[in-house]
């Protein structure tokens, strides 16, 4: 199957702008760990590009990004090489990392699912594509630097940003709403809900605990 995008050239601009941010995250957790400039490098192509290798591996879009694409690969690199130079003024903002990942997440998440859509795949699929390729990232890069998956402690309200905006591109999809306005859209509503729930520190809730206290 080939890796392409028919018809729709804008997801390449947003999916190549998603890598860069996301590999900076990349970049600025391996400065963070003490990572040489070859760890560095490593852990932002891993962080850029790892959600879209295992999207496309669950779609059957072989190869995937990560080793084919060469403008996506670039774009991880050179994520990977700004914040290798620019890390000393950037670490220092406790929350670079954070909002790095938020636009990140937005972008794979629009894009990932859009993906899913253009390749056939079930409502269910392209949602469960569209999440993973917004988490799969932020997952490898937490795992690699020795760090729980954001996405799996504190409760934070990351992977049901995510999610919404995963659903919320399918139903646009199938209520024939699509363009550039609109994928742009709902990354904007996906980074709003992460910013906000960031913000005012909302979360999702534990375990029940059967009425005791």
């Amino acid at each position: 199957m080939a890796n392409v995008l028919p018809d729709l050239p804008y997801v390449a601009l947003l999916e190549a702008a998603g890598v860069l941010v996301s590999a900076a995250s990349g970049a600025v957790a391996a400065v963070r760990k003490q990572f040489d400039v070859f760890g560095i490098l490593v852990l932002a192509w891993v962080t850029g590009l790892g959600g879209g290798v295992l999207r496309d591996v669950l779609l059957g879009a072989v190869p995937p990004v990560g080793i084919s694409d060469p403008w996506l690969v670039v774009a991880a690199l050179a994520g990977g090489v700004l914040m290798y130079f620019g890390h000393p003024r950037l670490e220092r903002a406790r929350r670079t990392v954070v909002v790095l990942d938020a636009g990140a997440l937005a972008l794979f998440t629009a894009v990932g699912t859009l993906k899913g859509l253009t390749l056939d795949a079930t409502p269910l699929a392209a949602i469960a594509v569209g999440v993973l390729t917004g988490v799969g990232g932020g997952v490898l890069r937490d795992l690699l630097t020795g760090e729980v998956p954001v996405v799996l402690h504190h409760r934070q309200l990351y992977a049901i940003p995510a999610l919404v905006g995963a659903t919320a591109m399918v139903v646009l999809w199938y209520a024939d709403v699509t363009g550039p306005v609109v994928t742009a859209a709902v990354a904007a509503g996906v980074f709003g809900l992460r910013l906000v729930a960031l913000r005012y520190r909302l979360s999702a809730p534990g375990p029940w605990r059967g009425g005791t206290r």
